[in-house]
């Protein structure tokens, strides 16, 4: 299973990471619009908050929308998504999450932007055995 590791520890609270996933999907600079989430957890402290691939959203789905990729990562089919948020209400999370002007559902699937522009490496794709 393929996921978004987060080492805490690393973090300096910079939020490149959620500038770069709002970025990336929403084409502007909104921490808001992120599917990772740095919040302060003490002084010089941060909490990294991202999906983890749990899929209790994917058998929450009534139209099969949220089906689960070959490495093991939560997919969303906007075409089937009937915004009904019922994957976003399971969330235990909550990662998977609306946006303010979003169309459907969000979350983290693991695709790496964020790993590559941490400057205290405190993201990194793994890979685990289910």
């Amino acid at each position: 299973m393929k996921y978004l590791k987060t080492y805490p520890e690393k973090c300096n609270g910079c939020n490149v990471c959620m500038s770069v996933c709002a970025k990336l999907y929403f084409k502007e600079d909104n921490p808001e619009k992120s599917a990772i989430k740095v919040t302060a957890a003490g002084k010089n402290t941060f909490a990294l908050t991202v999906c983890d691939q749990c899929r209790d959203c994917v058998s929450e789905c009534p139209t099969m929308a949220l089906t689960v990729s070959k490495q093991g990562v939560v997919m969303l089919n906007k075409s089937l998504c009937i915004n009904c948020l019922a994957c976003v209400a399971v969330c235990p999370t909550s990662t998977m999450m609306t946006v303010h002007g979003g169309l459907a559902p969000f979350k983290c699937i693991a695709c790496d932007a964020c790993v590559k522009e941490c400057p205290t490496s405190a993201l990194k794709i793994e890979i685990k055995e289910k």
